[in-house]
């Protein structure tokens, strides 16, 4: 087998931004066919900077390969026609637009179910419908600070709130649309019928949250307060050694055990303190407290070698400019060259997932704005 997990799937992708866009991506990546439904004005992740030409953004291009575009004005009824049209030929119907702007226009999943039994329509926005809080709207800031993230950032209410300096709800959210969109054309092979999914931000990330944050507040009644306290340790970073930083991690009884013998401290591998995962949980500040004033002795190649040789969880902390010459990434070939037909020469990351029978591909650029509308939609020969 050569094609892709999902090749013989088509994606219609009426989503913006980040999440919607993530996962159409990864399901263009397994091999799907994604038709990318965009405004007039296009993507509004096409405008942010830098940029090289208008409307083809950095993120824009790193959100939107293996998909063709076609612009469409969803307040035309004629290109809701056209929109609908695709439809008919698609497996796949995903907007994050709100549930009632898609109940005006009559794409939400009662009425296209309705007339599309096999359908598969996945609606990705802040909210769920079935509480007080839907139709509300959400981005990635909003979601941080509704789910709990921008606190347990601001050590579970010990500093002020902070934001994760990623587009982490979006991305992490992205991740679930992808695995519930997987999922339902999966039942549908059983069952032959289609359905409505519903992956709102707020909840998920919540949900992501409360693995480890809920933490006593699991327990009825609670066996303490919220927040991970290993996470919320202030001596929780990277360390300083001679010449750089470093990430040092000892997880395990035996990794501490060892670490303890590297800096000629073996003793302290038998103290009650920190012989035991539950005894280190207890105490997880002065712990860190401990490696960090140790590391300070020795440069970071020297602790790089050391941890390597007693199987000891450890990182360089890498910028962007050494993660383009690290020595993994560049034996795997993780960073890609290739020339785009309007944007020139571009360097990006690779398929980081391996498939050994289905493999993961790059088969189209990201698209420019309405690229293939004429392609998909004979009847637009002279409006596009």
């Amino acid at each position: 087998m050569t094609a892709g997990a999902f090749a013989g799937v088509r994606i219609l992708d009426m989503t913006t931004v980040g999440m919607g866009p993530m996962a159409s991506q990864l399901l263009g990546d397994f091999g799907a066919e994604v038709i990318k439904i965009e405004p007039m004005e296009g993507d509004i992740f096409r405008h942010v900077q830098p940029q090289r030409h208008f409307g083809m953004s950095h993120a824009y291009l790193n959100l939107n390969r293996n998909k063709r575009s076609v612009q469409l004005d969803m307040k035309q009824s004629s290109d809701r026609e056209q929109l609908e049209t695709l439809i008919t030929e698609c497996d796949v119907f995903m907007s994050n637009m709100r549930a009632p702007a898609l109940r005006r226009i009559g794409l939400d999943p009662t009425t296209l179910l309705a007339r599309y039994p096999r359908l598969i329509h996945c609606c990705c926005y802040g909210y769920s419908e079935r509480g007080p809080y839907a139709g509300r709207p959400a981005i990635d800031d909003t979601i941080q600070a509704a789910s709990g993230l921008a606190w347990i950032q601001g050590g579970a209410g010990e500093q002020a709130p902070a934001y994760v300096k990623s587009v982490v709800a979006d991305k992490a959210v992205g991740l679930y649309v992808t695995s519930a969109i997987g999922a339902a054309l999966y039942a549908r092979e059983k069952s032959g019928l289609g359905q409505a999914i519903e992956v709102p931000m707020f909840e998920c990330m919540v949900s992501f949250m409360a693995v480890e944050h809920l933490a006593g507040l699991t327990f009825v009644p609670p066996q303490g307060q919220a927040g991970y306290s290993r996470l919320l340790s202030e001596f929780r970073r990277p360390f300083r050694a001679k010449d750089g930083y470093l990430c040092v991690v000892p997880y395990t009884d035996g990794q501490w055990r060892r670490f303890f013998e590297l800096v000629g401290e073996a003793h302290l591998g038998q103290d009650e303190r920190y012989s035991t995962q539950a005894a280190r949980s207890r105490h997880f500040p002065e712990l860190y407290a401990y490696v960090e004033r140790v590391v300070e002795g020795k440069t970071v190649i020297e602790w790089l070698r050391l941890l390597e040789d007693a199987d000891i969880p450890f990182a360089r902390v890498n910028s962007f400019d050494d993660l383009l010459t690290d020595p993994h990434l560049q034996a795997i070939g993780f960073w890609q060259e290739s020339d785009h037909p309007s944007e020139g020469r571009l360097l990006q990351p690779g398929l980081p997932i391996h498939f050994s029978a289905t493999p993961a591909s790059v088969r189209r650029h990201a698209p420019g704005l309405g690229e293939h509308s004429k392609e998909l939609l004979p009847s637009s020969e002279t409006k596009y």
